[in-house]
């Protein structure tokens, strides 16, 4: 006897699927003081990463075998933890340099987007999805990561608190859940309180950031921070004004990607070994990659299982100077 099953097709959304380029390439994440330096430490960055561009370029063409490439570029802006300047006087600026160094910005980003995206909360839905990996003897004695808001990659040090009527006991290493030998242990702080406001760390919203740029957000199915073609001449002098995600080039490949590869000075290695760490422990949306890894699979370039793996990144060494740069 056939036994029937209903379900309510509302509950389980089917996810709607976004074009896909090859890579997501951004040439830029920068942060306010880099923009305060001026000019001439945008036209230094720019040159450096044009040379590393071009690389990257060069790999994925040899990846799909010699087909032309879907290659988009972006650059992110953080208007979240500080203002500086305004859209209108310094995006320009922005996209000048990098032309002269060869580079076309198809989307522009704000970093707030990553937080709240119109009518919906990228990050807070992410957070949600957390799954943390329970190191081998754990048994729930701490909080989850939804109420301590941070999350390691293994066992954390235990307290060494002595009770009323027993002994301290001896100090223990931390230790790393997946350790080759030795443990590399890292703990993430995802957020913060001030003033009864929750201030998301640098790392999770760039988890989130790269969540979708690999085309793996999804909010009751539709996707989040698609792209807004920007049709309104010169920018705005606010950044609220300004959509979460711009598209600029009307010739540009998709947004999203199968994989992403992110230039950056050396000085974000530690922000991106975190952000490694929360798409480790995330529960992506199951249809979203499904989509990807059928799509991806039928144009002969499959992508890794592990999300992690599906992001590069490449960081270059800075003059000592260069946060004190001339505005040349």
């Amino acid at each position: 006897m056939t036994e029937s099953v209903f379900r309510e097709t509302t509950a389980e959304p089917c996810p709607q699927a976004v074009p896909l380029a090859h890579l997501s390439l951004e040439v830029g994440h920068l942060y306010m003081e880099d923009f305060e330096a001026g000019p001439g430490r945008l036209r230094e960055h720019f040159a450096e990463v044009r040379v590393w561009a071009d690389a990257a370029r060069a790999a994925v063409a040899r990846r799909i075998g010699g087909r032309r490439p879907r290659i988009s570029t972006c650059f992110l802006v953080d208007d979240y933890f500080t203002r500086f300047s305004t859209p209108a006087e310094l995006l320009p600026v922005v996209l000048e340099e990098a032309e002269k160094a060869g580079l076309v910005i198809d989307y522009l980003a704000r970093e707030s987007g990553c937080a709240v995206d119109g009518r919906t909360e990228p990050a807070a839905s992410v957070l949600h999805r957390l799954v943390e990996s329970p190191p081998p003897g754990s048994y729930g004695a701490r909080p989850p990561v939804s109420v301590t808001g941070w999350l390691a990659n293994g066992q954390r040090t235990p307290s060494t608190a002595r009770g009323a009527l027993s002994e301290a006991p001896g100090w223990q290493p931390p230790q790393e859940t997946a350790a080759r030998t030795h443990s590399v242990f890292m703990d993430v702080e995802l957020w913060s309180e001030e003033n009864g406001r929750r201030l998301w760390s640098c790392p999770f919203l760039a988890a989130v950031w790269q969540l979708a740029r690999l085309g793996l957000l999804r909010h009751l199915g539709e996707p989040v921070l698609t792209p807004r073609p920007w049709t309104g001449g010169g920018f705005p002098d606010g950044w609220d004004r300004l959509p979460p995600l711009v598209r600029l080039n009307d010739s540009a490949a998709p947004f999203s990607a199968y994989r992403t590869c992110t230039l950056l000075p050396n000085r974000f290695l530690p922000v991106e070994d975190a952000v490694r760490l929360i798409l480790d422990q995330t529960d992506v949306d199951a249809g979203a990659l499904r989509q990807v890894a059928e799509r991806s699979a039928g144009e002969g370039v499959p992508v890794p299982a592990a999300i992690a793996q599906r992001t590069t990144y490449v960081f270059y060494g800075e003059p000592t100077d260069s946060r004190t740069s001339e505005a040349t």
